[in-house]
């Protein structure tokens, strides 16, 4: 063929191609559920890609019979070199995934890059064979949702179409990383949605049966954790489920608020030094590994002998308290992995040793420890990732046993209780948080669109640089009639001060600058999908006029302000 031939050969084939994108695009909700088994498909080759590559790596570089050494030197290398590229190409792939992917719901109109989500598997599965004990499912929820994201904005979908993509793409991921497809699809509308009767339900059960049957088709009809059947053995072995209940609860606080705290102070280092912190975690993880080799990696092999009753209590107990220092620590650092599998892990051995006190002191009215494991995996995660519902029925997948379901039951209520009373935030919220980024609760999404405060919001005006000095800030507001300001520096708005604030810092120092008199991380501040009441709240809890409307994804970047009278004029109010 001519070269003019292939020339013209070429042009038909876009020109087809662009005719069939512009065809879509007409069509959009006809071609959501076809999509969506697209999506499906995708991510569960992704996974089980996912699966296979973490395995085989692992597996040469911890030979059976491997030298000591090497539990001390590969979590380090790995977590040093991990950390390199996450700093360098990939600042987006860093942690969990399952925060960075309600991000993309909620505050970045369902957008997650091709570059993020090669980088979350490539740098999640170099750092899971490395050792480090974090989970493959957090990140397979931000590569599945990353290729909705990816295929949505191909196929140029609109906006609101994309996002829909993103709980699709996310319930196909835990379908195929976990072999649940019912809890897949519950965790997407109870966790990722945060609504059980969102309308893209059909899509999300498809792309869920579409991921399992991807995963049963490459890798086998094989369930993640083989366990005994289950048999209740005494009406007063529900009392002993409710303690571990209430362990559960407890750990599961510990955990979130170690977790934090330590994140909290990795953030405060210098940025310039950030693509090192991973390697604190891999250190410590070495120095344990190196003595405990079971802390390394995931350790679903472990969880399966606990949930066989075949490890002895004193390492199933150390587990609990090595297992948590070192996930918190490796998480808190900036390794890429999650908290699914961590969690179920330290739930099995917790299980397992109240399993084993309680078949010791009580042998004729309780089961055997494995049974108590498998009810403790359920327990911690409920009170950690603060999904009951998806907690139950994931166990309930994964032994195909109903007798389990009421003693589950009983532990997730009691620690999700505790976990709700001790730890008021749940974990995925505070790690938005804390990368300042403010996911909507139930309540602010089921406000009504008529009182929201983008229909009130004005362009930002009243600033005042956080250089500027008590006195100088105090004599232009008195000349003013309003009488509240907004702090800004070079991140954008960092808080929100009024005169008579100043008017009481003017006699301890008149010269104190604004930044200091003002918390970048908690000032006074709504976003434009919240209600008006909010607004006015806010309000009125911090004796303000003003409130600044901040993005979801960044609380400095000012999309705008409200002011008392707008609220006010909103609701029919005429303060004149």
């Amino acid at each position: 063929m001519s070269e003019s031939g292939q020339t013209t050969s070429g042009s038909w084939w876009r020109a087809s191609l662009l005719d069939r994108v512009a065809e879509l695009r007409q069509r959009e909700g006809q071609v959501f559920l076809a999509l969506a088994l697209v999506i499906g498909a995708l991510t569960g080759l992704a996974v089980v890609a996912f699966i296979v590559l973490t395995e085989r790596m692992g597996m040469r570089l911890y030979p059976a019979g491997g030298a000591p050494w090497r539990r001390l030197l590969f979590p380090v290398v790995g977590s040093l070199g991990i950390g390199y590229l996450l700093y360098r190409y990939f600042p987006n792939a860093r942690g969990s995934g399952v925060p960075q992917t309600k991000a993309a719901l909620f505050a970045r109109d369902g957008r997650i890059t091709l570059r993020t989500v090669l980088g979350k598997f490539f740098c999640t599965s170099a750092t899971l064979a490395s050792g480090i004990p974090l989970g493959r499912e957090g990140p397979s929820v931000q590569v599945g949702a990353g290729i909705g994201s990816a295929l949505g904005r191909f196929l140029g979908l609109g906006t609101e179409q994309v996002k829909k993509l993103i709980p699709v793409g996310a319930a196909a991921a835990i379908a195929a990383a976990f072999n649940t497809p019912l809890a897949a699809v519950l965790f997407a509308l109870e966790e990722i949605v945060g609504d059980l009767h969102a309308p893209v339900m059909g899509a999300v059960v498809l792309a869920s049966a579409t991921a399992w049957m991807v995963l049963r088709v490459s890798l086998g009809n094989h369930p993640l954790f083989r366990v005994p059947q289950y048999q209740l053995i005494h009406p007063a072995e529900f009392a002993v489920y409710a303690v571990l209940g209430v362990a559960g609860g407890v750990v599961s606080v510990a955990f979130t608020k170690l977790l934090l705290g330590l994140r909290a102070r990795f953030l405060r280092l210098p940025q310039k030094t950030v693509w090192f912190h991973p390697v604190a975690g891999g250190l410590l993880v070495g120095l344990m590994g190196w003595f405990v080799p079971q802390v390394l990696g995931v350790g679903y092999g472990y969880v399966g002998d606990a949930l066989n009753g075949n490890m002895a209590f004193k390492m199933m107990l150390v587990l609990v308290v090595l297992k948590l220092v070192a996930v918190t620590t490796s998480y808190a650092s900036g390794n890429a992995g999650g908290i699914f599998g961590p969690s179920l892990f330290i739930g099995a051995m917790l299980g397992g040793s109240v399993g084993t006190m309680a078949h010791h002191w009580f042998p004729a009215y309780t089961a055997t420890p494995g049974a108590y494991a498998l009810v403790g995996m359920g327990a911690v995660f409920a009170g950690i990732v603060r999904a009951p519902m998806t907690s139950v029925l994931m166990i309930f997948e994964m032994t195909q046993d109903y007798a389990v379901i009421v003693p589950l039951m009983i532990a997730n209520l009691v620690s999700l209780y505790i976990a709700s009373r001790l730890q008021h935030e749940p974990i995925y919220e505070a790690l938005a948080v804390q990368d300042g980024i403010h996911l909507p609760k139930g309540v602010s999404r089921l406000r009504s669109a008529r009182h929201q405060v983008a229909r009130v919001m004005q362009t930002a005006t009243l600033l005042l640089p956080s250089e500027m000095t008590v006195r100088e800030a105090l004599e232009g507001i008195q000349s003013s009639e309003v009488r509240t300001r907004l702090v800004e520096d070079q991140r954008g708005v960092i808080g929100v001060i009024n005169l008579a604030r100043l008017q009481g810092e003017l006699a301890e120092g008149a010269e104190k600058k604004l930044g200091e008199l003002v918390d970048a991380l908690a000032f006074p501040h709504v976003h434009a999908d919240q209600g008006l009441d909010l607004a006015l709240e806010r309000m009125g809890a911090n004796q303000i006029e003003i409130l600044p409307v901040v993005n979801r994804a960044d609380v400095h970047k000012l999309e705008g302000i409200v002011t008392l009278q707008d609220v006010l004029y909103a609701y029919g109010v005429d303060r004149t």
